[in-house]
């Protein structure tokens, strides 16, 4: 069953946006994840404080969380944290 990774975001840095954007989606597909949607957040109910979000489809739960985990990712956490403020959900 293919699980899914909820982002949201809202941009802090600009040069640092680009860097972590570049190396993130090489990451994310070399892990097999696709981005199945991006763009504005538009909440529908209950409260929101993120502007910006994506959602990226991986073959399951184990395979999201082996490319999160991964020394590859993990290694980008220190710039996404400087480009954005974020939450990262799992679904699935």
């Amino acid at each position: 069953m293919s699980a899914y990774v909820i982002v949201e975001i809202t941009d802090k840095d600009e040069a640092a946006k680009a860097t972590y954007a570049k190396a993130a989606m090489s990451v994310v597909e070399s892990f097999g994840g696709i981005f199945v949607a991006r763009g504005p957040v538009s909440v529908l109910h209950g409260a929101g404080t993120f502007e910006r979000g994506l959602v990226i489809e991986f073959a399951d739960r184990e395979a999201a969380l082996t490319w999160y985990n991964s020394p590859e990712y993990q290694a980008l956490i220190e710039g996404r944290d400087i480009a954005f403020d974020s939450r990262f959900v799992l679904i699935g």
